[in-house]
């Protein structure tokens, strides 16, 4: 009988897993490792994932998944509805693929339902508040390129113009170039001209961090890795200046 992997670092997700989905002949992992060991031998394994997760997350599991396995079928099943994933995954999913995304916050006989529909009917299975945000990052009036998004990290990792520029190999006007492109789609740019002192009514860089939050475009977990990346660049920038 086929096995479903499924992957989740925390034990008590990964139990609940099991035993709502325990006609499926499970196999629990705790990480992407133990999830790609897991289906090594599989051309085409089903997994239901986790996405935030230590080490590697869904987002790259998924990735070194499909770059071997297009017709690998992944339910991603998450508490997160952020953007920054949503966005990561339409860049990965092939074209050929089934796949869902689903939120934990789901009882289990819609858990039960997603799965049997990803891994039994090959149909598609996207929760309700994902398709919502989907939209909006196909919306082209509001949805960031990937130049728009890197600097928006840099920003919200506060680093200076000359700083991005340096890490981008940019002129100083094109990192500003970026910046009001993105502050546009966000909405950061509010109309001021009636307040008498607008130039200290607000930050637009902080305000630009602020909505992004909002919307998901960024998180915690996600900053984390982006400000290891950064040091790792300034620790390379500092080695080369000996």
């Amino acid at each position: 009988m086929k096995s479903l992997i499924l992957t989740d670092d925390n034990p008590r997700d990964r139990g609940f897993l099991a035993d709502t989905l325990q006609h499926y002949n499970p196999v629990l992992t705790a990480n992407a490792d133990e999830a790609l060991d897991a289906c090594a031998h599989d051309p085409e394994p089903w997994i239901i994932t986790d996405i935030q997760m230590p080490g590697d997350n869904g987002v790259e599991l998924a990735r070194k998944l499909w770059s071997e396995k297009p017709f690998a079928k992944i339910l991603f099943w998450s508490q997160h509805s952020d953007e920054t994933y949503v966005r990561a995954l339409s860049k990965l999913i092939p074209a050929e693929t089934v796949y869902g995304y689903l939120l934990k916050n789901n009882p289990a006989d819609v858990l039960l339902r997603a799965t049997q529909s990803v891994f039994q009917d090959c149909q598609c299975w996207i929760d309700p508040q994902i398709r919502s945000v989907q939209a909006r990052t196909k919306r082209s009036c509001d949805s960031l390129s990937d130049a728009e998004y890197e600097v928006l990290i840099d920003i919200a990792l506060g680093l200076t113009d000359n700083t991005i520029a340096e890490r981008c190999y940019l002129s100083r006007r094109g990192v500003q170039n970026r910046l009001q492109s993105l502050y546009t789609k966000l909405g950061a740019n509010l109309d001021v001209s009636h307040h008498h002192n607008n130039s200290e009514l607000l930050n637009v860089r902080a305000r630009a961090v602020s909505i992004a939050l909002q919307r998901g475009l960024i998180n915690a977990f996600e900053l984390k890795n982006a400000e290891d990346m950064f040091s790792e660049w300034l620790a390379k920038q500092n080695k080369n200046t000996e």
